[in-house]
């Protein structure tokens, strides 16, 4: 921790963060693109599920994290949860992907988009025979792909240890909530 306690303190932190401007009036662009071409990310398969990392938080300084999930038929990606910092959106690029939400689940289709605000419950599964692929965007990403790694390796132990399995979707901005509790909010919020 840094403590400024006088304004010559101040001043200096604020001339090492100071970024190089030359014209006050003018863009600064720069040339930072990234492409990433089909097949390519890191991947990881858990129970019947892929995660191929796209665009990370290290990657976009974390702006936004784009992971492709693909999940097998009769797979289920996640129970019921909410995230407190992060926004959710899933774009389905093949198969049908189901969402659970409060009020009930959507069937979406190849080409559609869902877009799930913070303190919104859901989760999300494949209820078909065929095999769903959806992109996945977290805004922010806040590490998510380090979510992603812990899952393998909290899932693939023998036992699963629930414990492990809580303290990791806490430490990453998920929020399990059960049956009960789903429907307990969505009864307040029809009074």
């Amino acid at each position: 921790m840094t403590i400024l306690r006088t304004n010559a303190q101040v001043q200096m932190m604020e001339n090492e963060n100071k970024r190089e401007v030359s014209d006050y009036l003018k863009d600064a662009l720069v040339s930072k693109a990234t492409v990433i071409e089909p097949g390519t990310g890191e991947s990881l398969s858990v129970m019947g599920s892929t995660m191929t990392f796209k665009l990370t938080t290290a990657s976009t300084n974390n702006q936004l994290g784009l992971y492709e999930i693909t999940l097998a038929p009769q797979v289920t990606g996640a129970k019921l949860h909410y995230h407190r910092f992060m926004d959710e959106t899933f774009v389905v690029i093949q198969g049908t992907l189901t969402i659970q939400l409060l009020d009930g689940e959507e069937e979406l289709a190849k080409g559609s988009i869902i877009h799930i605000p913070r303190f919104t419950p859901h989760g999300f599964y494949n209820g078909t025979d065929e095999e769903v692929k959806a992109l996945m965007l977290f805004n922010p990403p806040q590490h998510r792909e380090d979510f992603f790694r812990g899952m393998g390796a909290v899932l693939t132990e023998e036992p699963v240890d629930a414990s492990k399995f809580v303290q990791l979707y806490h430490k990453y901005d998920s929020h399990p909530i059960d049956e009960s509790e789903a429907a307990n909010v969505l009864q307040k919020q029809t009074l």
